[in-house]
């Protein structure tokens, strides 16, 4: 693949454009034009995006007595009726070889915008398909990687940290990426922003943020050298869809013993 070639897609999820995470976001794209990406950005709290996934969204309903988003979605894709915005926001990640998410951690997940995103562009006949999943997914060749931030500090987000094991929070949304068929690189997490590190001194905390964006870039130019997570795939599971004997699970939600 040739440099210019090359395609990224920058998702931004925090209603501040000025704050550190759209600092982050701003890192990233430089980072990746500097690299020979072409990049793409949306930022969904700017351009207004919908997050509400409901059936007023479908014009031409299959159902018109009860809504179930995924016989409307398969319809509407079959049928070029997906709205406007969710239309641009497919056409985004089919250009993109890399998908960069950037995002704060609020209670203990994404934002809600984030969230709507995933519901709303993660189409069922258009994105993904009962038997286009996982590692037969359709964005299979793909990488993508997740950057968050936190209000409390990185001792807090350990195994035994009272705001809970980072690995566990981010667990569900590296998930969604790798069940559309990604090959996810570990996330990236800058601690304590906003939080006490904002009181000890404006330059002791603008060292910090700036120690983050300059690990950040380096994570980012690293990219084709960074192993994936691990996941498990359609051949680790049996008929009912549980790991096979002897199996080893690939995330802290999938156990092969109780």
């Amino acid at each position: 693949m040739t440099a210019a070639a090359k395609t990224a897609l920058v998702v931004l999820a925090h209603p501040e454009l000025r704050s550190f995470n759209g600092g982050l976001a701003e890192v990233a794209e430089a980072t990746l034009r500097a690299m020979g990406y072409a990049v793409e950005r949306s930022d969904l709290v700017q351009m207004g995006f919908d997050p509400v996934e409901r059936g007023a969204l479908y014009e031409h309903r299959a159902d018109p007595e009860r809504f179930d988003s995924q016989t409307e979605q398969r319809h509407a894709f079959e049928r070029d009726s997906l709205s406007a915005d969710v239309k641009a926001e497919i056409d985004k990640l089919r250009r993109a070889d890399f998908l960069f998410v950037q995002f704060p951690v609020w209670w203990f997940s994404v934002p809600a915008v984030l969230k709507g995103w995933f519901d709303r562009v993660f189409v069922y006949g258009g994105i993904y398909t009962s038997t286009e999943r996982y590692d037969r997914g359709r964005f299979k060749g793909k990488r993508a990687l997740l950057a968050a931030t936190t209000g409390g500090p990185k001792p807090t987000f350990g195994h035994n940290g009272r705001n809970g094991d980072i690995e566990l929070l981010m667990w569900p949304m590296n998930m969604t990426l790798a069940y559309i068929g990604y090959a996810v690189l570990p996330h990236f997490v800058a601690y304590e922003v906003g939080g006490a590190i904002a009181y000890s001194g404006a330059d002791a905390a603008r060292a910090r943020r700036e120690g983050d964006k300059a690990a950040l870039a380096e994570r980012l130019r690293r990219l084709a050298d960074t192993e994936p997570l691990r996941f498990n795939g359609w051949s680790d599971w049996d008929e009912q869809g549980r790991l096979k004997p002897g199996v080893e699970g690939h995330s802290h939600f999938m156990r092969a013993k109780p």
